[in-house]
């Protein structure tokens, strides 16, 4: 699972860019044909549940120059985080508001 939170002013830019992550990383042969899930926290951070083909292919992903091009336009668009970080994270069931599937 991933957690983007949208800089101020970059929440359109941020789900343009989701559009075509998960499918680059299929194109690449580095995530299954398992269908993501986008959904959105109450303060407007973005998680993303998708699944790597294998433990080797998130290492080949910081080494692929596509993938660090994504990236680096996600950077411009939000910060990154983890799980722990969401507010309704400790909630028994948290809420969060569906984006979309790739």
């Amino acid at each position: 699972m991933a957690v983007y939170r949208p800089k101020a002013g970059k929440k359109q830019d941020l789900e343009f860019e989701m559009v075509d992550h998960v499918p680059l990383l299929r194109r690449l042969g580095l995530a299954t044909d398992t269908t993501s899930l986008v959904l959105r926290s109450p303060d407007g951070t973005i998680v993303e549940h998708f699944e790597w083909v294998d433990h080797d292919a998130i290492n080949a992903a910081h080494e692929h120059p596509e993938v660090l091009a994504m990236w680096e336009r996600y950077g411009e668009c939000c910060e990154f985080g983890t799980l722990a970080d969401l507010p309704n994270a400790s909630s028994m069931f948290a809420e969060f508001e569906y984006v979309g599937s790739y």
